[in-house]
């Protein structure tokens, strides 16, 4: 199964881009427990933590896609490496606040500074990309690498930084995270040779038509009618991973067990890794619109197993065969999405299109976790299963209105490079 996988790391330059952006999107995955930890245990408030994480979201949220913009402009070395230099200065800052019993608006002022955070997972789609700009035939299978990638660092991020929290100090988690951010993210800026060209030094192939619709294609993204449903339908799967989470954690606590959650949610992040594993080395036979249909379809049908276990008292051992069971809906569609994105909008904007797709997921997982919140306290844990179940319901429905937009977007003629990945249209409907 892990053949064409091998096949990806030919490419010269893969390998050293690809392990310097795993250890940074770790550091990502144990920033939001870690500080969760800290504060907890420091100010002796989930209420107070839960707040302070949530206006960092917020701030990332509307940074990421502004650090996009400049990345697709400027190069993603020129702007990664001064953003993970500047971050460094809100989380030392969080730190010490923190330490010596600063007032509480200082947190949320010091981890809502800290928006300038570059979009790693995008910026390796955006070299894929790059790299495969004469084999978009394997494109689908380097996004399934990706998203696998992603979950893995979601199984092991968060069970890093509870046990660095909790075994070493309570600062302990933050400063790892940080540590390792900042180097797997400077490793990542200086693997030069495979950074795709930004959009004022035009890639060397680039023939005039590309250049000429370059210079017409919209000033923003979201003008194209394609991302803003894929933005919608992204924010709408945001809150499934809220709510799903949250409703998780509530769950294993009414049954005294709350140790176990952990090991509830990195059964869905397994899940969704193994899932994207197999649908990286499936050829697909549809466009990506139709197959995009098809994965939200799939998970919407699948949340419908652990809301079924959780209204229905089942044990824990039930409830993760059905969270595991949820989880292989969630990677084929991420993979199908972003692979849209790569498809509907020119190389010159993509990393700030895919800023744009990863901040309507964070902040439909703040949307998610809140109202999943309100209906656990309020109607018992099991009912907050009913969130994720329809907030994909409702993914699907805004994919569905917006299907004219998925299924045809701007094709280039055959045989030039204005498309975004240089191919002609038999390859972009593969």
């Amino acid at each position: 199964m892990f053949a064409p996988y091998r096949r990806l790391f030919t490419r010269p330059g893969a390998v050293a881009f690809t392990l310097a952006g795993l250890l940074a999107r770790l550091s990502m995955s144990m920033t939001g427990v870690s500080l969760v930890v800290l504060i907890a245990e420091r100010r002796g408030s989930y209420a107070l933590a839960g707040t302070v994480a949530a206006a960092g979201l917020v701030a990332v949220a509307i940074g990421m896609p502004l650090i996009g913009r400049l990345v697709d402009r400027f190069g993603q070395a020129r702007i990664t490496v001064p953003a993970v230099l500047y971050n460094l200065v809100p989380l030392c800052g969080l730190l010490l606040c923190v330490r010596l019993g600063a007032p509480d608006w200082t947190l949320h002022l010091c981890w809502a500074a800290g928006s300038a955070v570059p979009n790693l997972g995008g910026m390796a789609r955006a070299r894929w990309a790059h790299l495969l700009r004469d084999a978009p035939e394997d494109r689908h299978l380097a996004n399934s690498l990706e998203q696998a990638l992603d979950e893995l660092c979601f199984m092991a991020g968060p069970v890093l930084g509870m046990v660095l929290c909790t075994t070493v100090a309570p600062e302990a988690g933050m400063l790892t995270a940080g540590g390792v951010g900042t180097v797997g993210a400077l490793l990542f800026a200086a693997q030069r040779r495979t950074e795709p060209p930004p959009a004022d030094r035009p890639d060397a192939a680039a023939t005039d038509a590309a250049a000429t619709d370059a210079a017409a294609g919209p000033r923003s993204p979201l003008r194209v009618p394609a991302l803003r449903v894929l933005a919608l339908t992204f924010l709408s799967t945001g809150m499934v991973f809220g709510a799903l989470d949250l409703t998780t954690v509530a769950y294993a606590d009414a049954l005294g067990h709350r140790p176990v959650a952990g090991g509830l949610l990195a059964l869905v992040a397994a899940g969704s890794c193994a899932a994207g594993l197999v649908f990286g080395t499936l050829r697909p036979t549809r466009s990506a619109g139709a197959r995009f249909l098809r994965g939200l379809a799939a998970m919407a049908g699948l949340l419908l197993l652990p809301l079924a276990a959780g209204l229905g008292g089942a044990g824990l051992a039930l409830l993760g065969a059905a969270l595991f069971a949820a989880g292989t809906g969630t990677a084929p569609t991420m993979v199908t999405g972003m692979t849209l994105i790569q498809e509907q909008l020119p190389r010159r904007q993509l990393n700030e299109a895919m800023a744009i797709a990863v901040s309507g997921i964070m902040i439909g997982i703040s949307t998610g976790s809140a109202l999943a919140g309100a209906l656990a306290e309020h109607a018992g844990p099991g009912a907050g299963y009913w969130i994720p179940a329809g907030a994909a319901a409702l993914a699907l429905l805004i994919a569905l209105a917006g299907r004219r937009h998925l299924g045809a977007g701007p094709r280039p003629p055959a045989g030039t490079a204005s498309g975004p990945l240089s191919v002609p249209p038999a390859s972009l409907r593969s």
